[in-house]
């Protein structure tokens, strides 16, 4: 399904202008909807057209009450002689009531057009579509709803809602269902939501609001004056006529997040709306997951410098050692301590436990390149993207490599001799395949992977089977001189 802004491009002739208003009514409109218990609609005339239609680039549906429209309306054309209150909401630049309900898909509806105005010229049509078939008893509630719709409504045909300025936070604002609140031109409290009063008795007031002057009662509960200026501010803006950005403030514990909006229909104050939720429990998840991964974060660092002193001992130990076999093994012993360190670093860096497995590769190749020059002279290389992959993937994964291109250098050269070695990875949603080239001697006559003594190749065996659940072969390449191994990891767990 095309996007608004693609809908509109195809269809109609808008300047950018009337486009960005058009997406700030969307971004706001399901405040519109739940205040409504009513879906939204939004129609545009349709450009070039023999006879005058309307085609739906938008819809937004209530949480507050059940939909006239659960099928996908987007897309749909209508003529103005089925709809005609588009075309006089549009023409007469007001808001049309319709006085009988019509019948969608066996539901009654009463349908409302609201035009949508910037720069005193109507751009699109907005139709509240009320589902007439669960019938509502009024509710001080539900009286206080509609008319904070009303006003916004109202708002809308006069071109003075939303903002002509994109409200940073708005699609995370309290939504009505979390706490509502609606304010007198004089800031005092007309109607609060269970919600809202259930916000502000965490916050320690434990009365009732209705008649309660809102801003000096907030700046009297919230604990840092900052926060609490800021709060307040934020409701007289809101009075005053301006629009406010969300904010959030602490009160004996309790973190409640607000956001003020103007309500001046036809330019006339008519007070304010205060939606307010209490997230206490939403940012107590949020530090105790931040402390979490500072844990983990820390264990990683120091995993890595443990790593890291082992691997320099036993580098002191290599080069105190005679034996040229006893040596070498240390230094195998250093490389492959390294390989696994550097993936902790990875890892110390990293908020998600992910690596970005290029990263540590392109970090272990020169580090064997620099052990490989000093008996061989081979030169290494990778092409393709191994991308991101989890923790658990990673250190195999890393280990797998070094050793594969180890075993090159050892077993593929004369001392020497010079050679290529090349790493390529190739991803898909589902594998990660990785193919290690060389252009050496090829496999021993009889080689087979099961059976082989030497202990690198032991280990990749055993963690491509045991670790990365994966599959490994090791062949003599068609095309050219060499050996190939040829690695296929899943990137799926699977359980």
């Amino acid at each position: 399904m095309s996007t608004l802004s693609e809908l509109l491009a195809e269809h109609t002739r808008l300047p950018g202008t009337a486009v960005d208003h058009l997406q700030l009514v969307v971004a706001e409109w399901q405040l519109l909807s739940d205040l409504s218990f009513a879906d939204f609609l939004m129609w545009v005339p349709v450009e070039d057209s023999d006879d005058e239609r309307f085609l739906c680039v938008a819809q937004a549906r209530p949480t507050t009450a059940p939909t006239a429209h659960p099928e996908d309306m987007v897309g749909t054309v209508v003529t103005a002689a089925e709809h005609p209150q588009l075309r006089r909401a549009m023409a007469e630049g007001r808001i049309c009531r319709e006085e009988d309900p019509r019948w969608h898909l066996g539901v009654p509806v009463r349908r409302e057009t609201i035009p949508v105005l910037i720069d005193r010229s109507c751009v699109a049509v907005l139709s509240r579509d009320i589902n007439l078939a669960v019938p509502r008893v009024p509710s001080p509630l539900e009286i206080a709803y509609l008319g904070s719709a009303a006003d916004l409504c109202q708002m809308i045909a006069d071109g003075t809602f939303p903002a002509p300025e994109p409200t940073p936070g708005a699609h995370t604002s309290p939504r009505v269902g979390d706490g509502f609140i609606r304010l007198d031109p004089a800031g005092a409290v007309v109607f609060a939501s269970p919600n809202a009063l259930s916000a502000y008795h965490r916050m320690g007031h434990a009365s009732d609001l209705v008649g309660v002057h809102l801003a000096p009662l907030t700046r009297s509960l919230i604990s840092d004056p900052f926060d609490a200026t800021e709060v307040v501010q934020r409701v007289r803006a809101a009075l005053d006529g301006k629009p406010s950005m969300r904010v959030e403030a602490e009160a004996r514990g309790a973190m409640v997040l607000f956001r003020a909006l103007p309500l001046r229909p036809r330019g006339q104050s008519a007070g304010a709306l205060v939606l307010v939720r209490d997230i206490t429990e939403v940012r107590r998840r949020d530090r105790a997951l931040m402390s979490k991964d500072a844990t983990i974060r820390e264990i990683h660092h120091r995993v890595k410098n443990n790593l890291q002193t082992v691997a320099a001992l036993l580098r002191l130990q290599a080069r105190r050692t005679g034996n040229d076999e006893a040596r070498q093994v240390l230094e195998e012993s250093v490389r492959r301590v390294t390989s696994i360190a550097l993936v902790h670093e990875t890892l110390s860096m990293s908020a998600d436990e992910r690596v970005s497995l290029d990263d540590v590769v392109d970090q272990v190749i020169p580090m064997m390149s620099d052990v490989a020059t000093t008996e061989t002279r081979v030169a290494v290389r990778r092409e393709g993207k191994f991308g991101v992959v989890p923790a658990e993937l990673a250190t195999p994964l890393v280990m797998v490599l070094t050793e594969l291109v180890q075993n090159a250098f050892e077993h593929a050269f004369e001392p020497g001799q010079r050679g290529d070695v090349l790493v390529t990875a190739e991803r898909s949603s589902k594998w990660l395949d990785v193919v290690v080239y060389d252009d050496g001697r090829g496999l021993p006559p009889g080689f087979s992977l099961e059976r082989t003594k030497s202990l690198g190749l032991q280990i990749v065996r055993t963690l491509v089977e045991s670790e990365l659940r994966g599959s490994l072969s090791l062949r003599r390449r068609t095309s050219a001189p060499g050996t190939e191994a040829v690695l296929r990891v899943p990137l799926k767990r699977r359980r």
